[in-house]
């Protein structure tokens, strides 16, 4: 299979689960209502920020592919594809239910998983795991910032 094609598909496929998050994001008033921290970022942001870091991840995933022959590259892409399924539930949890609590769930796992992903990325090609280093602190920053607006906007738990 042509190389090209395939880092198509890898970007296309993050590209696409953006796509499906994106659907279920539309911040309208009850986000504008949420009481946020001050380093909340423009909304103008999000699709910038999101863009970049689909492309790093579908290009990480590439290269990770590229390497198909190494025994523990079935793994690493394994977890790859379950970080898009916590990925793209997300903004579904968090913007279309307003489910904050278990958007803030599912985040932490999804970070677990991008930590369970780089540390298996390094040891097959350090070069995809830097590719996903800023991934990693963008959902960290994104993790604090749902753990904040759920503390400060909920009473029950994980509502």
């Amino acid at each position: 299979m042509n190389r090209w094609l395939v880092l198509v598909g890898f970007v296309g496929l993050c590209l696409a689960v953006g796509g499906v998050g994106a659907a279920g994001t539309n911040p309208g008033q009850w986000y504008a209502d949420l009481e946020k921290p001050s380093w909340t970022p423009p909304n103008w942001m999000f699709p910038i920020a999101w863009t970049t870091l689909y492309i790093l991840m579908g290009t990480a995933a590439w290269l990770i592919w590229e390497r198909r022959r190494v025994r523990d590259v079935r793994v690493a892409l394994g977890i790859f594809f379950g970080q898009l399924i916590l990925n793209g539930l997300w903004s579904w949890l968090f913007f279309a239910y307003h489910l904050i609590g278990w958007a803030l769930v599912d985040i932490v796992a999804l970070w677990g998983a991008i930590v369970a992903m780089l540390i298996c990325f390094a040891e097959i090609r350090p070069r995809a795991a830097l590719l996903i280093v800023p991934y990693l602190l963008w959902v960290s920053y994104a993790t604090a910032l749902n753990a904040w607006i759920w503390d400060a906007n909920t009473l029950l738990p994980l509502s």
